[in-house]
């Protein structure tokens, strides 16, 4: 299941039938995966969002690793992510 999410994620086209037999061959229903597929969807939709618009890590949020600001650097509060 972590490698489906790992594909949902970072390649959301690139998932095909074949993804969603190996998850029932694991052991997974119908429903087991729709449920994941919808979670995982929504967490990406909604970092996403507060990625587009800049939102700010609460204070007692890790900083993020290998991506944005200064390559793993937190957001300042406050900074404009633009420039």
């Amino acid at each position: 299941m972590l490698g489906y999410a790992e594909k949902l994620t970072l390649a959301p086209a690139s998932v095909s039938a074949g993804d969603l037999d190996a998850l029932r061959r694991e052991g997974f229903s119908d429903e087991a995966i729709h449920d994941a597929a919808q979670v995982i969807s929504y967490f990406n939709y909604i970092n996403r969002v507060a990625d587009g618009l800049g939102v700010d890590r609460e204070e007692w949020m890790p900083e993020k690793s290998g991506s944005g600001p200064g390559e793993g650097e937190a957001k300042k509060p406050g900074a404009n992510p633009y420039g």
